[in-house]
Formats: C-alpha cells, structure tokens, sequence
C-alpha cells in the first residue's frame, strides 16, 4: 500500500466532489530514538479493534469525509514505512487537527512497539 494509492481511492468515492483537500502523513522509522539511542529496527503490533473505533470517532467529525489508515506491522528497518494515514475533508481548519490526533491516538492507543537498537 502507497499513500498514492490511499489518495487515488479516496477520489473515486461518489461524494468527492465535498472534499477540498487532502492531508497525509508518513510516518518511518528513524535512526535515533528520542532519547538519542541509535535504532536498527521496530517490531510493531497493532489492535485493529481499537483502530476501527478511532476510526468511527474520527470520521464523525465535521467535515471529514473519509480517513485511510495502513499500518504496517512485524520487523521494520531504518527508513522503512511504519504508518500512513491520509484525510479528506471540506476545509484546512476541519482537516489538520482530525489527521493530526488521529496519528497520535493511534500512536499511543493502537500500536505497541519494540525498539532494536545497535551495539
């Protein structure tokens, strides 16, 4: 799964013609943790439970018309795709904050993860 593809099925939805923008994120595993550690890897899990009730509430707001969410789970390397999460809406002002906390809700309440790091 791309964030291309994401976008392009999002715009052959009926309804596309209420959406004004398109807000994506691409989240990667990094080199360095944030406490200054250097990385090899994460081993990532997710509850789709918990992801599919986020995704309810998010797509509730006003005017939202659709989010995407991928995650990809197991072992991933540096530079490696870890989620991507693309959001459609009317307006920039409804747009921003629901990708945004979808991103840190589902951070924080659906994947857990496990750092490897180098010697």
């Amino acid at each position: 799964m791309t964030l291309q593809e994401m976008v392009d099925a999002i715009k052959k939805r009926p309804d596309f013609d209420k959406v004004g923008m398109v807000a994506c994120h691409n989240g990667v595993v990094r080199a360095m943790s944030r406490d200054g550690r250097n990385v090899r890897g994460l081993e990532i899990e997710a509850d789709r439970d918990r992801l599919e009730a986020i995704l309810l509430e998010m797509n509730g707001r006003e005017g939202i018309i659709e989010i995407a969410v991928h995650l990809f789970e197991g072992y991933r390397e540096v530079g490696e795709d870890l989620m991507l999460v693309a959001v459609a809406g009317d307006i920039r002002e409804h747009v921003f904050p629901v990708l945004e906390e979808t991103v840190e809700r589902i951070k924080k309440e659906v994947t857990r993860k496990k750092e490897f790091f180098t010697e």
